[in-house]
């Protein structure tokens, strides 16, 4: 499998050639285009009913899409629901926490769980769960974002705003807390929650905040008539 992504930062859109019999797995709406000899089968998933369930918690769709090249290679378009970056990112052993709505795309031995994350991903207002990727083979992991993605290195400890959030290695602790010193400072200082990282690892984000951008936008419709 080979993936390409064009037309950077925004509006991306990720180019996968699939040799015969190759497959990758999507969230639905995501096929942008592809060629005649690829197959789509849509289903659940390895997890089955539950773990559709759990992935409509999660903000995604309860059906994935998979693609498989047949009788030759074939070619795959890709897109993220969002004006933004698309990056592909070679899996590790520990895994990626994923932002729920930042997901797209990964080859089907990825194993692609709802992770509970406790209030603290509630109250940052990224939903109750966050998506977990693992996998015990090589292999890739399509996210997308909101805006350019920027890739930042974690050494001790860092800040970052949640609704900035893409991923970052399964290998970082992390919590979501308050910007500022209380909750009166928090909310006056219009910065909302940040998640606290510490350890080793890697984190991406995005360089716009989708919820910041839909209140703006929101703020200057004309109000609907009933």
């Amino acid at each position: 499998m080979q993936i390409d992504v064009g037309y950077r930062p925004a509006p991306a859109m990720a180019r996968v050639q699939l040799a015969a019999g190759e497959s990758i797995m999507a969230e639905t709406g995501a096929m942008v285009g592809m060629s005649t000899n690829v197959h789509i089968q849509t289903g659940m998933g390895k997890r089955g009913i539950m773990g559709g369930l759990k992935r409509v918690f999660g903000g995604e769709s309860f059906f994935q899409n998979t693609f498989t090249a047949q009788n030759g290679p074939g070619e795959l378009l890709l897109a993220h629901s969002l004006c933004g970056d698309i990056v592909p990112l070679e899996m590790t052993q520990a895994g990626f926490l994923i932002q729920s709505s930042s997901y797209i795309a990964s080859a089907p031995w990825v194993d692609i769980d709802t992770k509970v994350g406790g209030f603290k991903t509630f109250f940052g207002g990224e939903g109750l769960f966050v998506l977990k990727a693992t996998t015990t083979h090589p292999g890739q992991i399509l996210v997308g974002a909101f805006g350019g993605i920027q890739e930042l290195q974690c050494d001790g400890d860092l800040v970052i705003d949640t609704g900035h959030l893409v991923c970052w290695d399964a290998t970082l602790d992390y919590s979501v807390g308050k910007s500022a010193e209380g909750w009166i400072a928090t909310f006056l200082s219009g910065e909302g929650l940040v998640c606290h990282f510490r350890g080793q690892g890697r984190i991406w984000i995005q360089t716009r905040n989708p919820s910041e951008y839909g209140g703006l936008v929101g703020r200057m419709l004309p109000p609907r008539k009933r």
